[in-house]
Order: structure tokens, then sequence, then C-alpha cells
């Protein structure tokens, strides 16, 4: 991941340009908005990991497409965030599964662990609590994602071997 870039002024730049015209290289010309989720992510990746209005206009200029068609993307796919997250996103599955095996009891002890509930960020930016649909992971239920991590079965004692890890 290259490093966080904070001004959006002219944010679609550098290692940011490079990184999405690599992308709409495998679309033919003409369809350059076929990189749109991979633009978002990039971005999203490069500004704090959250898009502002500001960069999905920037996005959609530079791949020639309206802001509409990148805010519908932007808005349907729940990987993307419209508002700072902490570092360490925990993206609680919100599926039946993880409901009957208790999902609910985990969400209660990272929110006192946490000292944050879901949508907010801890006081020095270090973790966010996200619920998010099914992750396709029932056979570990309860679970949550990390980055590009799953963490399955959890318990209050994972939880704590994981937030032990992660405060390293």
């Amino acid at each position: 991941m290259s490093s966080t870039i904070t001004d959006t002024a002219n944010f679609i730049q550098g290692d940011v340009k490079v990184r999405i015209d690599k992308w709409i290289a495998n679309y033919p010309a003409d369809q350059k908005k076929s990189a749109v989720m991979p633009a978002l992510r990039i971005v999203q990746e490069c500004h704090n990991g959250y898009l502002t209005n500001d960069l999905m206009d920037q996005i959609a200029a530079y791949l020639e497409i309206t802001p509409m068609e990148v805010y519908e993307v932007a808005t349907f796919y729940g990987n993307y965030e419209h508002a700072p997250v902490g570092e360490i996103k925990l993206c609680i599955c919100n599926s039946i599964s993880c409901m009957l095996r208790g999902k609910d009891d985990i969400v209660k002890y990272l929110e006192t662990k946490l000292g944050i509930k879901p949508g907010e960020i801890t006081p020095d930016g270090r973790f966010s609590i996200k619920m998010v649909e099914c992750l396709g992971a029932c056979g570990g239920a309860p679970m949550m994602q990390v980055g590009k991590d799953y963490h399955e079965n959890l318990t209050p004692q994972a939880i704590d071997l994981l937030l032990a890890e992660w405060e390293k």
C-alpha cells in the first residue's frame, strides 16, 4: 500500500494515478469505467481509509464517467467507507449464522473492551467497529474480518488475544 495522501485538491496523481492506470489497462479503451471499483479501493486506501464526494468526483472525471456512476458503486458495496474509520476496522458479520452462534455477545464484548459502538472510532483512532452482511464463513461463526484476514469462532478469549496482538 502506498503512503497516505491527505491533500484532495488533485488526488489522482503520482502513485495513485499509476495504480489506477494499471487497472484501466485491463479494459478496452472505451470501457475505462470498468475500473471504477479498483479506483475507489485505491483512492480509499490512500486517503486514510475513506472516500469523500470530492474524491469520488475526481475518480469520475478521471474515468470519464458521471459522478453518479461512481456514487452508485461506492454506496452499494459495504467495503467503501464515507467517513473516517479506525486504523484497524473490525468488520463483524451480521448474518443469521453468526447471530445464532453468539455475534451479539461478541459485539457487546468488543463495545466494553474498546469503549465504542459500531460506527464509532476509539479516541486514539486505532479501532472502529462496523457491522457487515454475510462474509461467507458461516462454518466458523461468529466471525469478523480485519483487513484481508478472517477471524472465526470468536470468543472473548480469542478477542483478547487479537487485541493484544494488534496493540503491539
